[in-house]
């Protein structure tokens, strides 16, 4: 199969990252997974050329497993996006309001929706995606029965939109990475770079803390620090961090090396440009 063009994501058609793709790859042909090893395989395995990959969101926090699997997919950060998430009510075609029973969804969307949820007294059903919930509503048919997912999924599924935003917080926003074989490098004097990599802090007092001192003593700004363990160990603890700054830069070499002397297994996964999200949004430490 030719890369050209087309860009992997974890879902059926109309899901979130689906839009994410339409949005911001427009000429390219989006190519639904099942499953986010799928969506890392097709791009290593030359099925498609990109992938986008959700990372966080601001009300369901971030998204399970990606942080297990990106250090091991053999694929690169080379962009970032943010996607503002709308959550629709839908159902089929004529059914009413107060015939619904049950909402179905991903878990994520059925967390960022709880006041609509708890209003209406539904019971939830999860699903493995927002899209594929309403591609089975489609199937069944069912007027007692209604999803959570995108105006793109209710277009695509032929579905009735009963209420529409139904999210929780108005903020409700998901970031995106961008996946490739082939790692960029961009130039630091075009606008904001972000370098994301992984540590692990030696198991002795304070390492952390050392750890991440050449960061504030050089002035890097760190936007994003996250921990998880690594291979069952509660003192095996893994660090994602994404701060603002070019590898190259003195500053941030100055700070890699100090973090080298307290930590083990640095991994860079991607060095990128910062979306413009982050001027206008103001993201900071």
């Amino acid at each position: 199969m030719k890369t050209d063009n087309k860009i992997a994501f974890q879902g059926s058609p109309g899901a979130f990252s689906d839009m994410s793709c339409r949005t911001n790859f427009p000429e390219m042909t989006p190519l639904p997974c099942p499953t986010f090893e799928d969506t890392f395989q097709a791009v290593y395995e030359g099925q498609a050329e990109l992938a986008m990959i959700p990372i966080e969101n601001t009300v369901a926090g971030r998204v399970a497993d990606i942080h297990q699997i990106l250090p091991n997919s053999g694929l690169h950060i080379i962009a970032e996006n943010f996607h503002r998430v709308q959550h629709h009510l839908l159902a089929i075609r004529g059914a009413k309001i107060d015939q619904i029973k049950t909402i179905h969804s991903h878990v994520h969307a059925l967390s960022q929706c709880r006041k609509v949820i708890r209003e209406l007294g539904l019971t939830t059903v999860i699903h493995a995606d927002t899209a594929g919930a309403a591609m089975d509503l489609a199937k069944i048919k069912k007027d007692d029965m209604g999803v959570i997912a995108s105006e793109l999924a209710a277009e695509i599924y032929e579905l009735d939109i009963l209420k529409n935003n139904i999210e929780d917080e108005t903020h409700n926003t998901t970031r995106f990475v961008v996946m490739a074989k082939v790692p960029i490098d961009p130039d630091p004097n075009t606008g904001t770079v972000v370098t994301s990599f992984l540590f692990r802090v030696r198991n002795v007092p304070a390492a952390l803390y050392k750890a991440l001192g050449g960061f504030a003593t050089n002035n890097i700004n760190v936007t994003k620090l996250e921990s998880y363990m690594v291979r069952g160990q509660f003192t095996a603890t893994q660090f994602y961090i994404d701060i603002e700054g070019h590898p190259d830069d003195d500053k941030v070499r100055l700070a890699m090396e100090e973090l080298s002397f307290f930590s083990r297994e640095v991994k860079i996964l991607g060095v990128y440009p910062g979306a413009a999200y982050r001027e206008n949004k103001g993201i900071n430490t």
